[in-house]
């Protein structure tokens, strides 16, 4: 099996994955969690563990890098992160590393439930200022991509995506925040796909966020896709204020939700009703400001 080939992930595989590297966990019941993400299938492991399989190269980095960083990120953070407790290896003809963490217990947070909360909105902004504020230098490796490194493709985005948006409308945000000033500390640790559906909520309350895929360093508008794939323009407003963002780097939030947008919607709105949603009002909250 080649790096290029996308493996078959079935119970039994993660069974014997599990119980010949990870014994203790052996007699544990493992049972494949629903909905998974597109990067991993995901099984919960007993009650209190989750073994996350990566579907594809491109997340083949991650049960690493989360080994690494979560637990020296984990104590300077105001909600709960994913705690690795093992990074399993290639075996039985999977290719790639694999984790197991323990199990975080709470629902994907939903637009419905808490985009007029304003203490969601503060509680996110309490979350990214202690995350930008880490201060553990961060290696080469976990450079983050600049925004303009997205033009091309955006640009191929608005066209392919045709009349379902305004495409004027759509490239002037687009070379709006190209040309905004960059900003002028360096770059802070960002989490890089900081969107709804990383978050979780307990009580109707936010209680974590998870999948630190992207983690790494670079700019920290990255992380205001969350303004506009959760909030509406009051709680949008609130956020703002607490985290005390200044028009440049908005404007450059709004550009990288614009990117990350319109690249989901033209790759699987098509087929997907529920990421056509999704990404339609992300788009449309981006234009919005």
């Amino acid at each position: 099996m080649t790096l290029e080939t996308n493996p078959a992930i079935d119970a039994a595989l993660a069974r014997r994955l599990v119980d010949t590297q990870f014994p203790r966990w052996a007699g544990l019941p493992l049972r494949r969690h629903a909905p998974a993400g597109s990067d991993h299938v995901i099984y919960r492991l007993g009650e209190e563990l989750s073994v996350r399989l990566p579907r594809h190269a491109g997340a083949i980095r991650q049960a690493a890098k989360e080994a690494e960083w979560l637990p020296r990120l984990a104590p300077h953070l105001p909600l709960a992160i994913p705690e690795p407790v093992g990074v399993g290896e290639p075996a039985f003809g999977y290719p790639w590393p694999w984790a197991v963490s323990r199990w975080l217990d709470g629902e994907v947070a939903t637009v419905d439930a808490l985009s007029g909360s304003a203490d969601a909105a503060l509680a996110l902004a309490g979350f990214l200022t202690a995350l930008h504020r880490f201060d553990a230098e961060p290696p080469a490796d976990l450079a983050g991509r600049p925004l303009a490194a997205r033009d091309s493709a955006t640009r191929a985005a608005i066209a392919k995506a045709g009349d379902a948006f305004d495409a004027a409308a759509l490239t002037r945000l687009w070379d709006d925040a190209l040309a905004a000033p960059g900003s002028d500390r360096p770059a802070v640790w960002c989490h890089g796909d900081f969107h709804t559906g990383n978050l979780l909520t307990t009580g109707g309350r936010l209680s974590a966020v998870i999948d630190f895929g992207e983690l790494g360093a670079g700019d920290p508008a990255c992380d205001l896709i969350i303004a506009f794939t959760l909030m509406t323009a009051e709680t949008r407003a609130c956020f703002r204020a607490a985290l005390d963002v200044d028009d440049a780097t908005w404007t450059r939030g709004r550009g990288w939700a614009l990117a990350t947008g319109l690249n989901a919607y033209v790759a699987y709105a098509a087929v997907n009703p529920r990421v056509a949603e999704q990404t339609t009002r992300q788009i449309t909250e981006a234009l919005a400001g």
